[in-house]
């Protein structure tokens, strides 16, 4: 019932540039026209894996004229651009800097609730958590879902706040928690449920619970057990910093609502669908490039192969959630400390092409 879309970056297909350099001094202007495309570029490598097959997902820098495969950039590019494409060398990107360790800013950026005694309230929290989820676990084969649980170390969840700040600031975006809704795209009222084509889950009471549960924990700081990092080949990704169990909430996919229409064409990252409605006009999607949280940065999986399914430990389900439609991601299986998180961008539907996820 999940439907995931993954949009990109701006990017530039090979073709022929009037301002290109001359790739072949040796071969006049009358024989370069006669040449297919393809032999006309077969002399440009992508500069990360110094192939030169595959000449149509070859990218040409505007600036330096370097050429790398859609595939083996950072994130990877599931299609080529319109307009101008440059590299990360000649962007002129900031160079990324870790948020302050600083509790203050850290609780500033999150808009933490103050408490007159943190250390004593999380403890009193703690031991009133662990009652409440007691009960969840017993009742796992009913499929309930688990609150996750944070790191009793303060310390500790200031690094994994720090990590998600850092990568919120290098994309531009503001932390948000909720589903927002902006003048000029699609407002609160066209969420409804009930407009789903296929129908999605209908989120039981003691799942609704459980879920404001994760985040009221938020809202006090005490923060899910994830940390974001930078990987040269994905980019920013999220790794769990303890185990967690099946079926264990990890973060609700959210940022701005707005009708597809207005976005098919667009070039941002991480489009998530929220309403298939059987009206097309009316389907929904959560941009996540101007608010988002950790969400953003959990990476999917190639689904076309064996070893990419074996990666996934997360599922992205769409639930109804008092008639409004909503998107968790939620753990499939145990994770341990360390493993990176990944699931499925399409869901059931496979329109995203994924053969060259890592």
């Amino acid at each position: 019932m999940v439907t995931a879309r993954k949009r990109t970056e701006a990017r530039k297909s090979i073709s022929p540039k009037p301002d290109s350099k001359n790739r072949t001094d040796s071969k006049n202007e009358e024989e370069l026209k006669s040449k297919p495309e393809e032999e006309e570029y077969s002399d440009v490598l992508c500069e990360k894996c110094g192939s030169g097959h595959r000449p149509a997902e070859l990218l040409l820098c505007d600036k330096c004229d370097r050429g790398f495969h859609l595939f083996c950039l950072s994130p990877i590019l599931a299609a080529v651009p319109k307009g101008s494409w440059f590299c990360s060398s000649c962007s002129h990107q900031k160079k990324l800097t870790n948020f302050p360790l600083v509790q203050t800013k850290i609780v500033d950026f999150f808009r933490i609730q103050r408490c007159s005694n943190p250390a004593e309230k999380l403890s009193q929290d703690c031991r009133k958590r662990r009652k409440r989820t007691s009960g969840l676990v017993v009742s796992k084969k009913r499929r309930k879902l688990l609150a996750f649980s944070p790191s009793e170390d303060s310390d500790r969840r200031l690094e994994q706040m720090a990590s998600l700040a850092t990568a919120l600031t290098a994309t531009g975006a503001e932390f948000s928690n909720e589903l927002t809704y902006v003048p000029g795209m699609a407002p609160r009222s066209a969420n409804r449920a009930v407009l789903e084509r296929d129908g999605m889950q209908v989120m039981s009471k003691d799942d609704r619970k459980t879920l404001n549960l994760c985040k009221n924990m938020m809202e006090r700081g005490e923060w899910p057990p994830l940390k974001v990092v930078f990987d040269s080949r994905e980019g920013f990704t999220v790794e769990a910093d303890r185990p967690i169990r099946d079926l264990t909430i990890i973060t609700e996919y959210v940022g701005d609502v707005d009708y597809l229409k207005n976005h098919e064409d667009d070039d941002g990252d991480s489009m998530m669908t929220l309403l298939t409605a059987s009206d097309p006009s009316k389907n929904l999607v959560i941009c996540p490039d101007k608010r988002s949280n950790i969400a953003r940065f959990i990476n999917g999986i190639n689904n076309h192969t064996r070893d990419g399914r074996k990666k996934k430990n997360v599922k992205c389900v769409r639930f109804d959630v008092n008639g409004e439609c909503r998107v968790l991601l939620i753990a499939s299986r145990d994770i341990k400390k360390g493993e990176r998180l990944y699931y499925d961008y399409n869901g059931y539907e496979n329109e995203y092409p994924t053969q060259h996820f890592i």
